[in-house]
This record gives C-alpha cells, structure tokens and sequence, in this order.
C-alpha cells in the first residue's frame, strides 16, 4: 500500500516540475512515507530524521521534509515537536492534496517555521483528486488501490485509528485505473487493501459489487495476470474462493494472515474466527486449486499467550505448509486496547518463541521450493537481475525467479525449467 501510495505522490508531484533523486543531498524536497503497525517501524522514522538532520539536509536546496502515511496520522503535532527539522506531516488520505501542502510551505512568509500538519480526514474522496496512472513503462507489475481503512478492529492493530472505516473505490474507478496501467505496458495487476476481500462497492450499473465480481470484471480485461492482498478469513466466502477455479487470470497465491494458532489469543485479538474455520477456508481452496500457495501473517507473544497456545501456532504451520509467512513479535501500539491487557509477555520469552517460529516458516518454505525442482514454471520476467546478462521475475506462486536473458524479454511470459533453489528464489533456464 505505501509502495501505492508514493507512485501516487510522485505523479502529483510532476507537474510541480519535481522528478525523483537517488541521493538526497540532491533533493529540494524528502518525504518519508510511513507505516504505524509496529513499534520498531515509527522508532526507524525518528532515527531517519536525525539522520536527515545532520548529514542529508542541504542548506543550499532549503531542502524540505515531509513525513507522510499511518505515523504521521498517528503522531500529528507530537512528530514536529520531536523532530523539529520536519516542514510537513500529512496522513495516508490527505496525500492528495500534495501540491497545495508544498505550494503552502514554500511560499509561506518569512518567519513562519511552523511545520504544516495535515492529518483531519477529508470529506472528499482522495481517489477524485488523484491524476490518471503516470506512464511507467517499467511497471510490468503494478499495485492498484481498490479498498482502503478497516472495521476489523483487532485488538493490537492500529489500522482503523490511522486509515479509516473501510471504504470501497467504485468499480467504474477501479477499471479506468487499471486500463490505464494495463496501457502503461501492466502485464499483472495486484489489488490492494487493508482488508481488500471486504471490497464491496458501487458496479458498473449502479448496484452493488462483491469482490469476486469485481475480479471477474478486472479478468476480462487485457491482462495476464491478477492478485490480491490482504485478505482477511472472515471475508474469505465461497463466492471468493471458487474465482481461484473459475478466472485462470487469478494467480494460484494467497496471502491470508491468521496471526495465531491458538483460539483463545485469536478470540482475545478480536479476530473473528476460530483455527478450524481457517483451516477449512485453506481445504476449499486447496480442493478446487489444489496447487495454491498460501502464506500467512503471525504474532508471538500477545498477551496471555501460553507455552500450549505458541504450540498452536506451531501446529497450524504444519498443517497448512506455508509457502512463505511474515511472523514478529507483538508491538504494544499505544491506544489499542491489547497495550493495557494483563499478562504481558517479556521480551526475551517472546525472542526465543519468534526463533523458534522463524525456523519451522523457514523449513516450509524450504519444502515448498524444493517441490518444484526439475518443474517447468510460466514466469513474468519483471526487471534486470542483479547479476550481469541476468533477468528476474515471478512465478505463479510469487517465487522470485532468475534466470540467464537479455533485458528485452522483460514483460514477457517465459518457460523456465527450475533447475536450482535458495530460501527465498528460483533458477533456472529458458525453454
């Protein structure tokens, strides 16, 4: 989604004349786009500030900072009180007013150093204020916004409190926007959300859309390949589900997060859900597309979690046999209600459970890799490698995938016969 969202800022940006940098000793204006999820990620934009501060703010430039996303909703005034050297805070849905916030502490009068803080949630749809697609050849892959905010409330998460209710982009949006990256040279289209399988919006017609017809609709453009993330179980319906059967477009790979294995800590998050109900979502899937790889998100040690409830946790993993799986240690965020729950977890339990978690993911997804050894697999070749005479793409399954080729074969759909494996890629040769 921040990926999303800063394409998005540097296309409102060019008209202002404003193109991107590698270094910032060369930029007149640094934005700092941020994520509030985890205690360590806000942390992380404080440090780069002080960095910032010291070593790459260019006093000839009058360089400018901006802090942008779910910290800077979050924080407000308390990020321009720590971080004084910060011109502008703005959250994740006022970044389409850019050019005025720039043009506003360009301008300003003489003496007035007070940052601009623009975090109020707006009345206005951000997507209506939003330029058309920018044309980037490059974007073989391209991420497409279509769901935003969440009505989850989950008891660690700080999502609804820095993005918003949910809120559903009408179709008619949605497939403009997509014909136009599909006319940037988009070979895959991947549809974003906090909770994009709760997309429920206006159609073509006026009605109302559920997520799997919005799929439907988006496969029957001139695309090779379509995605989603993330989900949420609870809005995994059978609808949903038969689409990985029924739109060969849709790509055998979904990321579905379940976070613990034990119900009494799912119950406890507020997450919807019990252990077996997601493990019969994942025996759908599996029995229409049997070929699907799931991956999944985890937290260790939430309050009150047991030796009994991680063992859970560890149990699902097994059962599932992810492909891949983000997993971290639970980060108190101030203001949900888990941050004042009793039985908080110290860190050094939680240290060696997220080890222990971290080398049974990283065994699954050994396994999985390995089952496709001597396999032929159709890649999307996405970018140059980073070795020389190399390209590197995805497989159906979002393996990175290299291979020997000239840069001309990017965006382009090849065979590759899978000849070798490393944790987290594929190698192999064009047939």
């Amino acid at each position: 989604m921040n990926v999303y969202d800063g394409d998005r800022m540097h296309e409102l940006l060019s008209p202002l004349n404003y193109k991107r940098v590698d270094d910032p000793n060369d930029a007149e204006l640094i934005i700092l786009n941020t994520c509030h999820i985890r205690e360590k990620a806000t942390e992380k934009i404080y440090s780069e500030l002080g960095r910032l501060k010291k070593g790459f703010n260019n006093p000839k430039k009058n360089t400018k900072i901006a802090v942008a996303g779910c910290v800077a909703q979050a924080e407000g005034e308390e990020l321009v009180r720590r971080a004084p050297s910060v011109d502008l805070v703005f959250g994740p849905l006022t970044y389409h007013q850019l050019p005025e916030m720039i043009q506003e502490i360009t301008y300003r009068k003489k003496g007035k150093n007070k940052a601009l803080v623009n975090i109020e949630f707006p009345a206005r749809d951000k997507f209506l204020s939003l330029p058309e697609r920018a044309n980037k050849k490059e974007a073989v892959s391209a991420f497409l916004s279509v769901q935003e905010g969440c009505d989850k409330f989950c008891t660690f998460c700080v999502v609804p409190y820095t993005r918003g209710v949910e809120s559903s982009r009408p179709a008619v949006q949605i497939i403009s926007e997509a014909k136009e990256l599909i006319n940037n040279g988009a070979k895959e289209i991947i549809l974003l959300g906090q909770n994009v399988n709760a997309w429920n919006g206006e159609g073509l017609s006026g009605n109302r859309w559920d997520f799997s017809e919005l799929i439907k609709r988006l496969s029957e453009l001139n695309i090779d390949r379509l995605r989603f993330t993330t989900s949420h179980p609870k809005d995994m319906n059978n609808k949903l589900i038969r689409c990985f059967f029924n739109i060969p477009k849709l790509q055998p790979y979904l990321h579905l997060p379940i976070q613990s294995g034990s119900n009494k800590i799912l119950k406890a998050m507020n997450r919807g859900y019990s252990k077996q109900q997601y493990i019969e979502i994942i025996e759908k899937i599996r029995d229409i597309r049997p070929d699907t790889a799931i991956s999944g998100d985890f937290i260790v040690g939430f309050p009150g979690e047991t030796e009994d409830d991680f063992n859970d946790t560890m149990d699902i993993i097994k059962k599932v046999r992810y492909a891949h799986a983000y997993s971290f240690k639970y980060s108190t965020r101030p203001g949900t209600p888990a941050a004042s729950m009793d039985l908080q977890i110290d860190e050094e339990t939680k240290k060696e459970r997220l080890f222990k978690l971290q080398e049974l993911i990283t065994s699954s997804m050994k396994t999985f890799n390995e089952s496709f050894l001597g396999r032929t697999l159709e890649i999307l070749v996405e970018k140059q490698g980073f070795e020389e005479n190399q390209i590197s793409g995805r497989s159906p399954y979002l393996q990175s995938v290299h291979m020997e080729g000239h840069n001309s074969l990017i965006g382009e759909l090849l065979n590759v016969d899978i000849l070798k494996i490393r944790e987290n890629s594929l190698f192999g040769t064009i047939v």
